[in-house]
C-alpha cells in the first residue's frame, strides 16, 4: 500500500477504523474482527484507529490482542476525553490534565503497548483551556508514552492555540461526500500549520456504500437508528444522493464506496481516511479504492452531485459536544 504523511508521521494511505468491531453498529464477531485487522496489516496497512470509549474500553483490548507480536507493523492511534463508566454510561467530556495522564496509562495497559503513536483528544472540553489539556499531552510525549498528538472535532481557533503549545500532527473530523464542512472551517488552518487530516466516517456511516436502503437494515441497537440523517424524509432525500454517486461508480466500474474513498484521497496528500469495518470482505472492497483514479471532470461531477449542505439532517442527535 502507498503511504502518506500526517505532519511528520508516515502512515498507510488508508487507515482502519476499529470502533464498529465493539459498539454502535450492532453485534461484533471478535474472531472476524481480529482477522480483519490482520488482513489489513498483511495488505500493507498500518494506521489502526481506536478510542478508550469504544465498548467502552473493550475495543482497545481487542486491538491490543490483534497486534500482539506485530507492534512494528502498526501506527497505533487512540483517543481520550469522552469519559464513560464500565457499564457504558456517560460521564462527560474531560480534558483535565490529571485525567489526560490517567487515561493514557489506562489505554497503554489495555492495548498492551509501551507507547501510543498518535494520541487524540476525542472532544474538546470547553471547561478546560486547550493549553492545559495539550500541555498535559505534551508531557506524555516527553515521557515517551506518546509519539504524536492529535485533536478530534476541534475548531480552527482551538487548533491554532493547541499547536502553539505543542505540534499537532493530525485533526480527526467527519468528512466525506456526505459531510463537507471541514473544507471551509478547518482546512485553511491545517494547510497553514502543516497538520494532517484524518476523516472518520468517510463512507457516511456506511450510507455511501449503497448497501443501506432502509432503516430496517440496521440492528436494533445500531446507533444509526437514532441518527437524524437516517430518519424519515431525511433518509429518502439522502438515498437520492447515494443513487447519483452509484451511477458514476457504475461508469467507473467500481463500487460507490470505492468511489467515495477515491474522492477523499484526491482532496490532498495530507488526507488519510479511516473507513471502519468488522468484515474482511468489506475491508478488501475499501482497499480497492486506492486503485481508483478520478479525472478532473469526474471530481467536478462529484462536487456538483454532493456540494456542502446537500445531505439532509444533522450529523448527531445532539451536536452540543462539537467544538465550533
Amino acid at each position: 500500500m502507498k503511504t502518506r504523511t500526517l505532519g511528520q508521521l508516515t502512515v498507510s494511505s488508508l487507515g482502519l477504523g476499529c470502533m464498529g468491531m465493539s459498539e454502535f453498529y450492532g453485534d461484533g464477531d471478535e474472531q472476524e474482527s481480529m482477522a480483519t485487522i490482520h488482513e489489513f496489516l498483511d495488505a500493507g496497512g498500518s494506521l489502526l484507529d481506536t478510542a478508550d470509549m469504544y465498548g467502552p474500553f473493550t475495543n482497545e483490548k481487542l486491538v491490543g490482542r490483534a497486534i500482539a507480536g506485530r507492534r512494528g507493523d502498526v501506527v497505533l492511534a487512540t483517543k481520550f476525553g469522552n469519559e464513560r463508566r464500565e457499564d457504558g454510561s456517560w460521564v462527560g467530556i474531560n480534558g483535565r490534565p490529571e485525567y489526560v495522564r490517567s487515561a493514557c496509562d489506562a489505554s497503554l495497559q489495555r492495548l498492551g503497548v509501551d507507547h501510543i503513536d498518535l494520541y487524540y483528544q476525542h472532544r474538546v472540553d470547553r471547561a478546560v483551556p486547550i493549553e492545559d489539556t495539550v500541555g498535559a499531552m505534551a508531557e506524555l510525549v516527553q515521557a515517551g508514552k506518546v509519539r504524536y498528538l492529535g485533536l478530534s472535532e476541534a475548531a480552527a481557533d482551538t487548533i491554532r492555540r493547541a499547536h502553539a503549545v505543542h505540534a499537532i500532527t493530525a485533526l480527526q473530523t467527519e468528512y466525506s461526500l456526505w459531510e463537507r464542512e471541514p473544507e471551509t472551517k478547518v482546512f485553511p488552518v491545517l494547510a497553514e500549520l502543516g497538520i494532517g487530516f484524518v476523516p472518520y466516517s468517510p463512507l457516511g456511516r456506511g450510507f455511501l456504500t449503497g448497501q443501506i436502503r432502509s432503516v430496517d437494515d440496521f440492528a436494533e441497537d445500531d446507533f444509526r437508528r437514532r441518527s437524524p440523517r437516517f430518519q424519515g424524509e431525511n433518509f429518502t432525500r439522502n438515498l437520492e444522493l447515494v443513487d447519483r454517486v452509484k451511477e458514476l461508480a457504475d461508469q467507473k466500474q467500481c463500487t460507490p464506496g470505492q468511489l467515495a474513498l477515491a474522492w477523499l484521497l484526491a482532496q490532498g496528500e495530507h488526507i488519510v481516511p479511516i473507513p471502519g469495518t468488522k468484515k474482511r470482505e468489506r475491508l478488501r472492497e475499501n482497499l480497492g479504492a486506492v486503485d481508483v483514479e478520478l479525472r478532473e471532470d469526474e471530481l467536478q461531477q462529484l462536487d456538483q452531485l454532493a456540494p456542502t449542505g446537500a445531505v439532509a439532517g444533522a450529523r448527531y442527535p445532539d451536536m452540543s459536544p462539537i467544538d465550533t
